[in-house]
């Protein structure tokens, strides 16, 4: 991977990335602020719970985010700390239609699924009406 954090594409075509986990990488590489889309881990080391929230805040982006830890209490007080439309604890993979998906911050407006998708996709109106004139 070039310094920058930069990935080139696979040999299938411009569109597609072949699967990376990357190690020794670090918040000032791109890779780590912008949003990422394709089959890429970035694994940096940090020395504390407010190290991890603050890089992973320091974004523009918010569209989802995940903490992984055998301590599921501490992971789920985590999650409110983290500036992301969705988020994981202990996974990164699941959509529920249930649930609303959707960014924050540069990731987009809006929300799809869940009753939140649902008042997204429509619009209200208000009818005022006076059965009587004069």
């Amino acid at each position: 991977m070039p310094r920058d954090g930069t990935l080139k594409a696979s040999g299938l075509g411009a569109a597609y990335v072949a699967p990376e986990v990357l190690v020794g990488v670090d918040h000032s590489m791109r890779i780590m602020r912008d949003e990422l889309f394709g089959p890429v881990a970035c694994i940096q080391s940090v020395g504390s719970d407010d190290e991890a929230i603050g890089l992973m805040n320091d974004s523009d982006f918010g569209l989802s985010a995940s903490i992984w830890t055998t301590d599921i209490e501490r992971g789920v007080a985590l999650l409110d700390e983290v500036e992301a439309g969705t988020v994981y604890l202990n996974r990164c993979d699941h959509a529920d239609l249930h649930l609303p998906w959707g960014g924050i911050k540069n990731s987009g407006l809006g929300r799809t699924n869940g009753r939140a998708g649902l008042a997204e996709a429509t619009a209200a109106k208000a009818y005022h009406v006076r059965s009587v004139i004069g």
